[in-house]
């Protein structure tokens, strides 16, 4: 339009239009002057404020509440009372933003996205419970596994018949005593199961200082370092389809999660296995990687055409949830 307007004196509308690419009667209709439109009037048959006010009271009084306005309009009618028409009332319920459930019914809370992050092992646990197929159909074990999300260690786990608190505050105890966890150390992270909200659970963290912390409701992702370990058990060639008592899922139990911890070159550790980064020896496994690197490009550097090959850094903080505020120098790795 500005277009137009600049080119119009010297080539006409016409032509500008047409440069531009503009219709003239979208031109000629921007021109136009526009006229305001008076307040509708309010018609001599239209209800009062008084009576508006009266239909919304007597629609969210009590006897009225759960019914819609049709419902609403028959029982006043049958009760020798005539307020106003049905569409009247939806009318009156929409000015005041009512055309909704009118009942004080129950809320869902809004709940809070966990934020958690882990700069070194023995900060922030996860830990959740897996079911393990049994030697006949609708049969279980249940596999507990407590993870370090900073090392992701291993820290603790056990294979009970059921699901139940009992065992978990067992092994939450034993793993803390086995850690050596100070009070005010450390963050458990959990899904919102059984075992994991129970009160004698809450209670048990108290008692121990930790700080506890769930997923939201139907939110799979908040616990993404417990379902990435399951998964890398679950995918072993060892893992077997079932389970023959729970004799034999501890033994499996056993042998996996020990290669976990210290076989697995994980890639979110740069290669490092968990239980190197977990006790501290990270440092001095990747200044072996460095020197044998170094020793094979002195050997043949023609091999290395872009640069000296060097080793992964160290693991960087590991967060649940990472704030979007967060700068890119505390990104954990993938």
């Amino acid at each position: 339009m500005a277009a137009v307007d600049s080119l119009g004196p010297s080539i006409g509308t016409r032509s500008a239009c047409a440069a531009v690419g503009v219709s003239r009667a979208t031109v000629y209709r921007q021109r136009r002057p526009r006229r305001e439109t008076p307040p509708r009037p309010s018609p001599p048959r239209a209800l009062t404020l008084e009576e508006r006010q009266q239909v919304l009271v007597t629609l969210n009084a009590d006897p009225f509440a759960d019914q819609a306005p049709a419902q609403v309009h028959a029982a006043l009618l049958d009760a020798g009372i005539y307020m106003c028409a049905t569409r009247t009332m939806y009318r009156i319920l929409a000015a005041n933003q009512q055309v909704r459930e009118r009942r004080d019914v129950l809320r869902h809370p809004n709940y809070e996205k966990p934020e958690l992050l882990a700069t070194a092992p023995n900060q922030v646990w996860s830990w959740d419970i897996t079911k393990l197929k049994g030697p006949v159909k609708w049969s279980y074990f249940h596999l507990y596994v407590i993870l370090d999300i900073f090392s992701r260690y291993v820290v603790g786990w056990m294979v009970a018949p059921n699901d139940n608190a009992h065992f978990a505050q067992r092994l939450i105890t034993e793993t803390c005593e086995k850690q050596q966890v100070a009070p005010g150390q450390l963050t458990i992270h959990a899904d919102r199961g059984a075992a994991m909200t129970a009160k004698t659970t809450t209670q048990l963290f108290a008692d121990l200082g930790i700080a506890g912390s769930h997923s939201r409701p139907h939110v799979s992702n908040d616990n993404p370092y417990s379902e990435s370990q399951f998964k890398t058990l679950k995918y072993r060639p060892e893992f077997p389809e079932r389970f023959g008592s729970q004799e034999h899922a501890v033994g499996v139990a056993q042998a996996l999660i020990g290669w976990y911890n210290t076989e697995h070159h994980h890639s979110a550790l740069g290669f490092l296995t968990p239980e190197d980064v977990h006790y501290g020896r990270a440092q001095s496994v990747l200044a072996q990687r460095q020197r044998v690197l170094d020793g094979a490009y002195r050997k043949h550097p023609e091999r290395f055409v872009r640069a000296q090959p060097n080793t992964p850094s160290l693991p960087g903080p590991a967060w649940i949830n990472r704030p979007k505020e967060v700068t890119d120098s505390v990104t954990p790795p993938h």
